[in-house]
């Protein structure tokens, strides 16, 4: 059993409702909270509906006080008292498997979370966390490594680590030429690399995090979980569809 605290996305592309479907691909029932409302489609993100943190913190209490999920998984939280909030509860119920993909910005550059978030993301969250799937992208935002390879990628994920997180895996679908993805687990490195392919496609490292989720609930460790993780997303990525005029959507 897994939960999802992530935002809310009507394609099904991304957010929650593409971590639910993660969850039930993988074999692992699914529970969700939502952390922020969207309005957005494969063209990118229109607006966004904040949440109140009073009302996210009766979200969490209500679940946890009836369920224990075996994971957990973050994906965009868009304020400073949804993190705090989280990171109390967490505590509170003993929870474990956290991973966090730290979601800043949207894949078209709209900023996915207001001021002070990154810094108590580092602060409040990663200490907790048993792997985060940062992206190039935000693994530079958070470390103010610019990464345009894999020995920057290692710079990047053994500064992560540092933060007090039990493993970091830099996801690197971004880069130009491979998608290589580096596992760090403190002691050893482990990359995994695909060709690209054509195209852009919506959700990748939500899904891709919600593997490692559904892998830590059945019980499998980080480095199967990453190695499953890779392997789905490129054949969800191969499958992917094109439901709209924007960007495709995973399939599985």
């Amino acid at each position: 059993m897994a939960l999802t605290i992530a935002g809310s996305d009507p394609t099904g592309g991304a957010g929650f409702q593409a971590d639910l479907r993660t969850f039930y691909a993988m074999g692992v029932y699914g529970l969700s909270i939502p952390s922020v409302l969207t309005a957005q489609s494969t063209k990118g993100v229109h607006s966004i509906q904040e949440i109140q943190a009073e009302f996210f913190e009766t979200q969490l209490d209500t679940l946890l006080n009836d369920i224990k999920p075996d994971a957990l998984k973050t994906g965009m939280l868009y304020s400073l008292d949804i993190v705090k909030i989280l990171s109390e509860k967490y505590r509170k119920y003993s929870l474990s498997n956290l991973v966090i993909d730290p979601v800043i910005v949207s894949s078209t550059g709209v900023s996915l979370v207001k001021e002070g978030v990154k810094e108590a993301i580092k602060e409040h969250l990663m200490p907790l966390a048993k792997v985060i799937t940062p992206n190039i992208n935000e693994a530079a935002v958070f470390t103010g490594i610019n990464i345009h390879g894999e020995k920057e990628m290692k710079e990047a994920a053994v500064k992560l680590k540092d933060y007090g997180v039990g493993a970091v895996i830099i996801t690197g679908g971004h880069m130009k030429e491979k998608a290589l993805d580096l596992l760090f687990d403190g002691e050893d490195f482990l990359s995994l690399e695909n060709d690209k392919l054509e195209g852009e496609f919506h959700g990748t490292g939500c899904v891709f995090s919600s593997v490692i989720a559904a892998c830590l609930a059945l019980g499998y460790d980080v480095k199967e979980a990453f190695i499953k993780a890779k392997e789905f997303v490129w054949n969800a990525m191969r499958a992917a569809i094109s439901p709209g005029e924007g960007m495709k959507i995973l399939n599985y």
